[in-house]
């Protein structure tokens, strides 16, 4: 029997719901190995308890028994599972003072648990954004979240509560509870908020998961030496060859040469068939510090995969990657090399285009990776053509901007790469004068600017287009001002395009900017379940209700766990934007609906 993507989406609605009742799913808990077998082999030391304050159980959350972990594989890289080390436990890894003397913070400096997060990069995110929510239930959606989703703005939205500095829930330990956090940025896609992220918590604080999650990070920016600060004590608590490993590329970057030879040559002993690479990954970086000396060769020829370990290896070394491996993962290791600027601006390009249109890379840092194309001797002819034609669309006369613009907006916008060419030319199409004779570009115009948020210059091109189309709906659903609209305009809308109209319909019913004496009777019009009650949906209202914009956008993210906004049912739609509007976050709550009406 086959199912539609939206009876997929309900599917995927219906596990949320199971997770938001507290019943075990099957979920990501946190990575396996970083090495293919044979790495990771060594039991890992029990740790010690210590005992260590936590946050105070907020009053009035769920109070839901945590489900078992579940250990699974880096997201989208296939190959067989080698054997994990422990996962989180609520208490941190006992290091001995030794290891942590030269780390050691006075008491002035030292960081609490209580609140973890990046101060000021969390988009007004305030210490509350979780409210009173339970810490093992965000744990476990936040583990079981298949990251990344459909929505642009809803990542934007996730990646700003994650990164926030938040108070740490009842029932969680501080240290995991970032890592939980850290965790999903990784497989999202934003690894630098990861890096972050895990480097706001002072290492005597670390628990296991922390460390395993921290290497994660560093891998996913190619930053070992991220690593070195951690390698004393979290091999206090782990055996695992990865850390060793690591532990020599930090000697070498230190000079110690002799010391860090060694270990890679006892690795390179132990190392199965498979894993000369990896080693010989760590050796190039070795040799960075010791003068040349332990020069390593990287041959790819043979290797079927690409790890975590080795991506981030290579990324650490400027090593390039075949193109071929890419095929073989997930999205998410495109954006962390779309982000990656030891790479080369035309190496990183294709993968910007789909970064920016997850919202992991901005509209402006995608014009600046452009602009470098100019100054990239390596970049192709078909390469510097666009630099060229997008800096025609900047600096040109609006006849020759719209000519470039067309070109630039061939792509299909439903697909990434479509999208992701209107968020490149968010701003130049801004300069664009809202003029009827430009009125034929005024859909796609509008689609553009919104993509990047510029909602102002969109809404001066109200009085241009005409009721009914697409930019009509878009700059409907994304006025700042809340104008209400005729419920008969939106019937006619539908009347062209049944899908669009149930979406706007969605969106304004969520926004408030419908009559409410007939949403009722346009939802049974329109065939938009906006009344059905599923734990999901009572969560989502909850959330909203009482004020908790964090999680709100992480169930918001739960009911969009599809690559394509086709898939989003228009009452996910419906209860994510009421729930984001009741929130206080109108901001993100219009330009979701903004996007889910570009992109279906």
């Amino acid at each position: 029997m086959k199912t539609s993507p939206t009876d997929r989406l309900r599917i995927g609605i219906a596990a949320a719901a199971l997770i938001a009742i507290g019943v075990p799913a099957i979920g990501q808990d946190v990575p396996e190995s970083l090495l293919p077998p044979g790495f990771g082999d060594a039991p890992a030391p029990a740790p010690t308890p210590t005992p260590r304050p936590t946050a105070a159980a907020p009053a009035g959350g769920p109070n839901f028994a945590p489900s078992a972990p579940i250990v699974q594989p880096i997201p989208g890289v296939p190959g067989p599972a080698s054997t994990p080390t422990p996962t989180a436990s609520a208490t941190p890894v006992a290091i001995s003072p030794e290891a942590l003397r030269q780390y050691e913070l006075p008491d002035y400096a030292r960081r609490s648990t209580a609140s973890i997060g990046i101060a000021g990069q969390g988009g007004a995110f305030g210490s509350d954004a979780f409210g009173s929510s339970d810490g093992p239930w965000l744990q476990r959606i936040m583990r079981s979240l298949d990251a990344p989703v459909a929505s642009r703005w809803v990542s934007i939205g996730l990646r700003r509560a994650l990164v926030s500095d938040v108070a740490t829930p009842g029932g969680v330990d501080g240290a995991d509870y970032a890592a939980e956090r850290a965790w999903l940025l990784v497989r999202m896609g934003e690894a630098p908020s990861a890096r972050a992220l895990v480097q706001s918590v002072d290492i005597e604080n670390y628990t296991p998961k922390l460390f395993q999650i921290a290497m994660q990070a560093m891998l996913a920016t190619g930053d070992p030496g991220g690593l070195c600060p951690l390698v004393t004590p979290a091999m206090a608590q782990s055996n695992e060859r990865g850390w060793r490993l690591a532990n020599a590329i930090c000697l070498g970057l230190s000079g110690k040469a002799r010391e860090a030879g060694r270990i890679v040559d006892q690795a390179r002993r132990a190392a199965p068939g498979g894993g000369a690479i990896d080693v010989a990954l760590a050796e190039k970086l070795v040799g960075k510090g010791s003068a040349g000396r332990r020069e390593a060769t990287i041959e790819w020829d043979g290797i079927d995969r690409l790890t975590a370990w080795r991506y981030g290896m290579a990324a650490a070394s400027a090593t390039p990657v075949p193109a071929g491996l890419f095929g073989g993962v997930g999205p998410q290791v495109r954006y962390w090399h779309a982000t990656a600027p030891q790479f080369a601006p035309g190496v990183r390009l294709a993968d910007a285009d789909l970064a920016a249109a997850q919202g992991v890379v901005s509209s402006e840092a995608l014009v600046d990776l452009y602009a470098q194309l100019g100054s990239d001797e390596d970049a192709t002819s078909t390469q510097t053509a666009l630099a060229t034609d997008l800096r025609t669309a900047f600096t040109g006369r609006d006849t020759d901007r719209l000519t470039m613009l067309r070109q630039f907006w061939e792509p299909a916008i439903t697909t990434p790469l479509g999208y992701a060419r209107r968020v490149l030319t968010a701003r130049a199409a801004a300069m664009i004068a809202p003029v009827v004779d430009h009125a034929g570009d005024a859909d796609q115009l509008i689609a553009s600017m919104l993509s990047a948020g510029l909602d102002l210059p969109a809404l001066r091109w109200r009085g241009i287009v005409p009721v009914g189309s697409d930019g009509w709906a878009m700059l409907a659903v994304a006025d700042p001002m809340g104008r209400s609209v005729a419920a008969g305009a939106v019937s006619d809308y539908a009347g062209q395009n049944a899908r669009k109209g149930q979406l706007l319909f969605a969106a304004l019913a969520g926004l408030g900017r419908l009559p409410r004496d007939q949403v009722q009777g346009m939802a049974r019009e329109l065939n938009v379940a906006i009344g059905a009650r599923n734990p999901w949906t009572d969560a989502i209202d909850r959330a909203g209700v009482n004020g908790e914009g964090g999680t709100v956008l992480l169930l918001a993210a739960t009911g969009m766990q599809t690559r394509d906004w086709r898939g989003v049912p228009a009452e996910a739609l419906f209860h994510t934007v009421a729930a984001l509007r009741a929130a206080g976050r109108e901001g993100e709550a219009r330009m979701i609906a903004a996007e889910a009406l570009v992109r279906s």
